[in-house]
């Protein structure tokens, strides 16, 4: 494949790296320094672009790139309020859109995990569930992307949670999700179940950032000859 790297951070010096090392080609890197370009691609011969960059800059890259007919793998969070907007112009342009928080595999064999277990735990009323969340002191949102996943699942299955608060809670209906910045850490993400007799943790443990790397390439693979919108659950599909 024709490789657009949109975002030359670490993210993207790394996806690049898992690029080469599958024989993909990066034909073009986007970056401050020359993110106008971003704007002029047609010709270009770019089989799909993937997106690491700021929540700022997230939407205007991903609109022009549709807007190009060049199919889109996303990974910047923070962004996502404007996710509608973004749809429909993929349906209007019969353009091509994937969109994770996290790409790590094992990430998202945890989101399937935490449903399972939400659901499960909504049964016992005497388990309060909490949550936290720690990432490298660069990271700019909090909580993170990962996080608010994990959350939406919980409050989806869980019937004494009606809202989440980056911050302790004594509000039974409230979801607290701590979240703690420090060095050289690419990311942990705990649940808690606690009851008056014993404590249930769940913990996925990124051990560096070429998980997500890998993972935003193996869905550029999958998804790059395909149209409409799509997610880790639609990639993950084909090894059920």
């Amino acid at each position: 494949m024709n490789v657009a790297i949109i975002g030359y951070g670490r993210m993207g010096k790394t996806i690049e790296k898992i690029c080469l090392t599958r024989n993909h080609n990066v034909s073009v890197v986007i970056d401050i320094d020359n993110k106008d370009e971003i704007n002029s691609l047609h010709d270009k011969n770019i089989d799909v672009a993937i997106e690491f960059t700021q929540p700022h800059s997230a939407f205007p890259n991903i609109r022009a790139l549709i807007g190009q007919n060049i199919p889109v793998v996303c990974g910047t969070t923070a962004w996502t309020d404007k996710m509608e907007e973004i749809q429909e112009l993929v349906q209007n342009q019969d353009g091509t859109f994937f969109y994770a928080p996290n790409y790590s595999i094992g990430v998202n064999l945890f989101f399937a995990i935490n449903e399972y277990v939400a659901k499960l735990m909504n049964n016992f009323q005497d388990f309060d569930v909490s949550m936290e969340e720690i990432h490298h002191i660069h990271k700019l949102d909090s909580p993170s992307g990962t996080a608010l996943n994990l959350a939406h699942d919980i409050l989806t299955y869980n019937e004494k949670k009606t809202s989440w608060t980056n911050e302790e809670t004594e509000k039974r209906e409230e979801l607290s999700i701590i979240s703690k910045r420090e060095p050289d850490v690419a990311g942990i993400h705990s649940i808690f179940y606690e009851g008056p007799y014993d404590k249930i943790e769940c913990t996925h443990t990124a051990k560096s950032r070429e998980g997500f790397a890998l993972g935003s390439v193996l869905a550029a693979e999958w998804v790059h000859d395909k149209k409409g919108i799509f997610s880790m659950k639609d990639f993950l599909k084909q090894f059920l």
